[in-house]
């Protein structure tokens, strides 16, 4: 389970002029049409990674699901789901979107070259939060230098990656999923810098049953780290573009090491 979100201090939001706007009104009402089947890599089976695998295996895709102990610790959530249970090196083998959803502390961990047989142009998501004080430990390329979650994790495995997912609460993923154009549909926050892949990530979670606004590229992801206003609001386009503009780039106490 993810902190309770504190109140968070709203300042004059800033704009690090990667990428889109922070909330640019033509990337969000965009129709995604004809997502094909894709084949799709989970490296992590806690809450997220559990729960993605159970509704992209439900819409069709072809997903491979790895965790640190071992594809015989994922017997239940493979013949639950008809995912097929890997190995972490082997996660990513062919796979055109890959979810990174592990503690940052266990970042560093990851295999070296486990993204190496990836398809070509892949798309990289990473669902990671930085707990200094309750799981992670200081990391000093984020408190000291000032790095984004994402841009140290991207820095990490040597891929840029699609930031989505860090502040949705698990069960939504399986409860509150909606049809296009539902009035009650959530809207999640995506940042990037990779344009194309960010495009893929957007169109997958459209089809997951949630729209997105485009939150920035990777230094502008800091507005949906942890005790954002945005981080674990459980509302539409309107309110996620206005949570995303009172970010303040100030990381909280509580969350620093």
């Amino acid at each position: 389970m993810r902190p309770p979100r504190r109140s968070p201090d709203c300042r004059t939001p800033r704009n690090s002029g990667r990428g889109p706007g922070v909330g640019d009104p033509h990337q969000e009402h965009q129709p995604w049409k004809g997502l094909s089947i894709m084949k799709i890599g989970i490296i992590g089976a806690g809450n997220i990674g559990g729960n993605l695998t159970r509704r992209l295996t439900a819409l069709g895709h072809d997903v491979s699901v790895a965790n640190s102990r071992g594809p015989h610790t994922l017997t239940a959530l493979a013949e639950e789901t008809g995912a097929t249970a890997v190995k972490v090196e082997d996660a990513a083998r062919g796979a055109e979107v890959v979810v990174v959803t592990v503690p940052l502390k266990a970042v560093p961990d990851l295999p070296d070259g486990f993204l190496d047989g990836a398809a070509e142009g892949v798309a990289v998501i990473d669902t990671g939060n930085y707990y200094p004080q309750q799981r992670d430990g200081r990391i000093a390329a984020i408190e000291d230098e000032g790095l984004t979650e994402s841009r140290w994790t991207a820095q990490q495995i040597g891929h840029t990656v699609i930031k989505a997912f860090n502040g949705t609460y698990a069960q939504d993923i399986l409860d509150r999923h909606r049809p296009a154009g539902a009035p009650d549909r959530m809207a999640l926050p995506v940042a990037g810098d990779d344009e194309a892949a960010k495009r893929v990530v957007r169109a997958l979670i459209d089809d997951l049953g949630f729209d997105t606004v485009d939150a920035g590229g990777l230094d502008d992801s800091w507005r949906q780290q942890p005790d954002t206003p945005v981080y674990g609001l459980q509302e539409g386009l309107d309110a996620v573009t206005k949570a995303l503009a009172e970010a303040s780039p100030e990381r909280p106490a509580g969350f620093r090491g």
